[in-house]
């Protein structure tokens, strides 16, 4: 887990991909994987573009049973692919809207080896087609005697397990961001608005090497915040708020995520309260995400920590989730998600306490699950929160 980060991949990281791909393919009966996300393409080819904000051109992978894959892509595409390890390529003048690659995808599938007359897509559970629902039905009527059905559970199986190379971008993605989150009581004073902070924030981040930022969240209020999924506001940071600062920020396209908490001037001491108990709670997370538990087991664990005279204080779905190209991935940390934890799985550990109604206390590490004790990320926060004055 101490290799270097570096961009992009040797690709013999790309072959044993797909290796382990078409090993799991005999287990799920399919004799092919299409894959349209710009995240499984790029992590079955390694190709790194903006073009994908774009919905104009699909872009399509099929990875077949045995054999290469093959990359169905708009010619405007074909220079860059050509510089990645995939060799076979199959394009079209795109924009064609009477036929943006069906055909071309219809005749591969068709072309296949026929075992199981199935094919798995991107269906299902936490994954997103990377093109109209009216072209996926489009290529399912003209297919013959071959099925396109559900690949999600194959794609997890996958991508889950993080090589050590993943794992290094992942840590390089952290420690951009961590180092940020040091200086934030050196650059934040209170007055500064959330807007204010959030726009130097990002700044540094990207003078700290950052690639993309899609997640940045800062939000404050009088002991916590009431909410952490909005935009940031205009409102100036004050004597006895708590100042919640989150971020997904990328390396090379894998994903940090983590927050870290400031208190602004002075705590009440119910804050001081929720803060040492949501830390500790975190602490025995850390402790329970071992290779051989559930997902489950690691929330029950924090739950637990979290309750106080048989009441529990915990209102969140779940505690956590994994983490990579995506910045939230399988598996959850809920306490009915019974995937068992093995290593080289990266996870995000995340309790949070609505410690009075509206005050929320919320604290996140990233860790990656080894047979024993799980390897710590990011530089564990403090028990006493940093302060800003």
């Amino acid at each position: 887990m101490d290799q270097e980060a570096s961009y992009g991949f040797a690709p013999t990281e790309f072959e044993e991909r797909v290796a382990r791909a078409q090993r799991l393919m005999g287990q799920h009966r399919l004799d092919g994987l299409l894959l349209t996300s710009m995240d499984n393409i790029r992590y079955f080819i390694g190709l790194d573009s903006t073009f994908w904000e774009s919905y104009t051109r699909p872009w399509f992978v099929l990875v077949p049973a045995a054999g290469a894959p093959l990359a169905i892509i708009p010619e405007i595409g074909r220079a860059i692919i050509e510089k990645t390890w995939i060799k076979e390529i199959r394009s079209w003048p795109s924009p064609r809207p009477e036929d943006e690659g069906t055909s071309l995808i219809v005749a591969a599938i068709s072309d296949l080896p026929r075992r199981h007359g199935r094919v798995g897509a991107e269906l299902g559970f936490e994954l997103r087609l990377g093109m109209p629902v009216t072209q996926l039905n489009a290529i399912m009527g003209d297919l013959k005697s071959v099925e396109i059905v559900d690949g999600a559970s194959l794609i997890w199986q996958l991508r889950m397990i993080k090589s050590a190379a993943e794992v290094s971008k992942i840590k390089k993605a952290i420690d951009i961001a961590g180092a940020v989150y040091a200086q934030v009581p050196d650059f934040v004073k209170i007055g500064d608005t959330e807007r204010t902070i959030l726009r130097e924030f990002r700044g540094r981040l990207n003078t700290g090497g950052a690639g993309a930022i899609p997640t940045l969240i800062c939000r404050s209020d009088v002991g916590g915040p009431f909410e952490i999924t909005g935009g940031p506001r205009d409102r100036p940071i004050a004597d006895g708020d708590l100042l919640f600062i989150d971020t997904g920020t990328t390396f090379d396209g894998y994903f940090c995520d983590y927050d870290r908490n400031y208190q602004v001037g002075r705590a009440t001491d119910a804050l001081r309260y929720a803060q040492e108990k949501v830390w500790e709670a975190l602490e025995i997370g850390l402790q329970a995400a071992t290779a051989g538990v559930t997902a489950g087991f690691v929330f029950e664990q924090m739950a637990k920590a979290l309750s106080s005279g048989g009441a529990d204080l915990n209102s969140n779905g779940r505690m956590g989730h994994g983490l990579g190209l995506r910045l939230t991935e399988p598996p959850s940390i809920r306490l009915e998600d019974n995937t068992m934890l093995q290593s080289g799985m990266v996870l995000c550990i995340e309790p949070a306490l609505e410690y009075e109604p509206g005050k929320i206390v919320l604290h996140e590490e990233t860790v990656v699950v080894t047979e024993g004790k799980a390897q710590l990320l990011t530089v564990r926060a403090p028990k006493q929160l940093a302060q800003i004055r």
